[in-house]
């Protein structure tokens, strides 16, 4: 997660590129990052040691009067004490910034206490902005609420006690699956994030708590609930470990939809993934489908040529067996008729001579004459 992070990945990619340039080169870069934090780099051929570097970050409430320099003197002081020993603060800051830093990394001779140097400078912001809440606090006193303004369209609220700190994030979604996603995980969030003792303390509600009576319905008007963290002294005791618990604060509300996208992408693709073993399985059934239904064709075809054969084969052997009674009858009436004992009798005497039957001649047809009854009828007349 790119804008979680405090440090900026883009300002450290310019600084070594320019720490690493063979020849110094001009430089004037003006960029933004999440949050409406805008950075300006520059830096002149003439003069390549020093590099000035300006920040503009949101006030985070316009109900605090934002000091002549832009920045309360306590932000400017702890701003001085982080950097001394590589960066002036520039007094005025350049005009639409509300600090500017004069950079010299020549007073560091080792490549490793540059890369140190440069990542420190990339906490800038989270410095800043850290700064400006513990202000902000102090102004409080021992009790009272705030409206903090970190993203113009997200603000929070931070209430004070005697024992704690309020951080309160009414949370408004578009989307009725993003604000499904968003309770599921408030609710998890509080389950699981309250069994770590040494956590802030989580909490969610779907009305507002306590802590917001008084204020204005506007303000309170959410589809998500109300997220509240109780942060204690233990969690802002030291510079580093309450400028990290500030701009976790800070960046909470965009931590959320992060992980909204995440979850959402998570789901599709497991969709995605469970459609296309469905679909698989939908094809192996049709082709199994199709092939037991070939075998089931193919079988029947066999069976069907085998009953043809069958037939057939039956219906030869009637044709056989009719044709043989027809041709026994045949021979049986071209045979001569024979005389039981009579061939052997024939061959024990030579001399007897069967006599044989004299054929009668055949005789010529009549020839027939036929006149026509025409003429016969006119002889008869004459």
């Amino acid at each position: 997660m790119a804008f979680f992070s405090s440090g900026s990945r883009a300002l450290v990619e310019i600084l070594m590129r320019m720490q690493s340039a063979e020849r110094p080169m001009p430089v004037d870069h003006t960029f933004f990052e999440f949050g409406s934090i805008r950075y300006h780099v520059e830096a002149s051929a003439s003069d390549p040691e020093n590099v000035y570097l300006s920040i503009s970050t949101p006030s985070l409430s316009h109900e605090a009067a934002p000091s002549s320099t832009g920045l309360p003197e306590a932000t400017l002081q702890e701003t001085r004490k982080a950097y001394h020993k590589f960066a002036e603060v520039v007094e005025p800051p350049r005009e639409g910034y509300v600090l500017t830093l004069k950079l010299n990394f020549s007073g560091l001779a080792r490549p490793k206490d540059r890369v140190k140097a440069i990542n420190q400078v990339s906490l800038l912001q989270s410095v800043v902005l850290s700064s400006q809440l513990r202000d902000m606090l102090g102004c409080l006193g021992p009790s009272g609420t705030m409206k903090l303004v970190y993203s113009q369209r997200e603000p929070f609220f931070v209430s004070k006690t005697a024992e704690k700190i309020h951080a309160i994030f009414p949370m408004r979604f578009r989307d009725d699956t993003d604000l499904a996603i968003a309770t599921s995980f408030f609710q998890e969030l509080q389950d699981l994030g309250n069994s770590f003792a040494r956590a802030p303390r989580c909490s969610w509600s779907p009305i507002p708590p306590p802590e917001l009576r008084g204020e204005h319905v506007d303000r309170l008007t959410t589809n998500g609930g109300f997220v509240s963290f109780g942060v204690l002294s233990r969690h802002v005791r030291g510079k580093k470990r309450a400028a990290k618990t500030a701009w976790i604060l800070l960046n909470f509300q965009a931590y959320v939809k992060y992980h909204i996208k995440c979850t959402r992408s998570h789901i599709q693709s497991r969709m995605r993934q469970r459609l296309e073993a469905l679909t698989e399985v939908i094809q192996d059934a049709s082709l199994r489908g199709n092939h037991d239904k070939t075998r089931s064709q193919a079988v029947l075809k066999k069976r069907r040529i085998k009953r043809r054969l069958i037939s057939f084969a039956k219906a030869n052997a009637k044709l056989q067996k009719g044709f043989r009674a027809i041709l026994d009858k045949v021979k049986r009436l071209r045979l001569r008729i024979r005389v039981k004992g009579l061939d052997r009798l024939r061959r024990q005497c030579r001399c007897f001579a069967v006599p044989r039957l004299p054929v009668p001649p055949r005789t010529k047809e009549k020839e027939h004459r036929y006149h026509k009854l025409a003429s016969v009828r006119s002889r008869e007349q004459g």
